[in-house]
């Protein structure tokens, strides 16, 4: 009689951990162009990379060397021309929706 009693907690918990692993399943790996070295030479590309909407972590998988800068992040305001630090935009997820080399 009590394994009848405890299977209904027993089947709740199986149910929730399927819904976790599911869940977690879900989100799955986007394809992201190759990591590029260096500054930023390409801006098409860099902008069409930037209409995905990466995540900051996206980013620096993609642009290794270029220095992100995500809002609220203090930053030195020295001048540079060759695009290798971005300022970001992010939107209410923490996507990167644009921003500016400064």
């Amino acid at each position: 009689m009590k394994l009848n009693a405890r299977f209904p907690i027993l089947l709740l918990l199986g149910l929730l951990l399927a819904l976790a692993v599911s869940a977690c399943s879900m989100t799955e790996a986007r394809d992201l162009p190759e990591p590029r070295s260096g500054v930023v030479t390409d801006l098409a590309a860099f902008q069409e990379f930037v209409t995905l909407a990466p995540t900051p972590e996206e980013f620096r998988k993609v642009y290794p060397d270029v220095v992100l800068i995500l809002p609220g992040d203090i930053a030195t305001r020295e001048y540079r021309t060759d695009n290798s630090r971005f300022f970001a935009d992010l939107d209410d997820d923490g996507q990167i929706v644009g921003g500016s080399f400064q």
